[in-house]
């Protein structure tokens, strides 16, 4: 299984600043990325969502040591930026976890230039559009069959 966790503010893709994330809910998205993902592997999808710091921690925490855990997904939003928490909680646990940023972020705000969360990632993307999640999911299943 692939846990993905958006993280604050991604509830809203598809009304949010359409000229930065796209018009696309990520509900939206989600069924073609699931279909993608079951065509690769016999690997499914859990999306989460939150707008809480903690809510992101417990996920993590939660999955990240199950043996069904193929990898993580977070796009952690503005908490990329400033949550030593969050970061932690992915060095934390055994399962890969890949940063994802709909945006390039080195193209926006200098604050966005710099990810804490990143550096305890087995990778990142950024700049994709929704693609970065098919990128990040294709990534952890080839990982898994490597692996196994």
């Amino acid at each position: 299984m692939i846990i993905i966790i958006n993280g604050p503010n991604l509830n809203l893709l598809g009304r949010r600043e359409p000229g930065i994330y796209g018009t696309t809910s990520f509900e939206e998205y989600l069924p073609g990325l699931r279909t993608m993902c079951r065509n690769l592997g016999p690997c499914d999808i859990l999306y989460l969502q939150s707008n809480s710091e903690g809510e992101i921690i417990d996920a993590i925490q939660r999955y990240g040591f199950e043996q069904t855990t193929a990898g993580i997904i977070i796009n952690p939003g503005a908490y990329a930026h400033y949550s030593i928490a969050i970061a932690d909680a992915v060095s934390a646990v055994p399962a890969p976890v890949v940063e994802v940023h709909i945006s390039n972020v080195f193209a926006r705000e200098e604050f966005r230039h710099k990810s804490v969360v990143a550096p305890r990632c087995v990778g990142s993307l950024c700049g994709f559009g929704l693609e970065g999640y098919a990128m990040a999911a294709r990534f952890l299943i080839e990982r898994l069959k490597s692996n196994a």
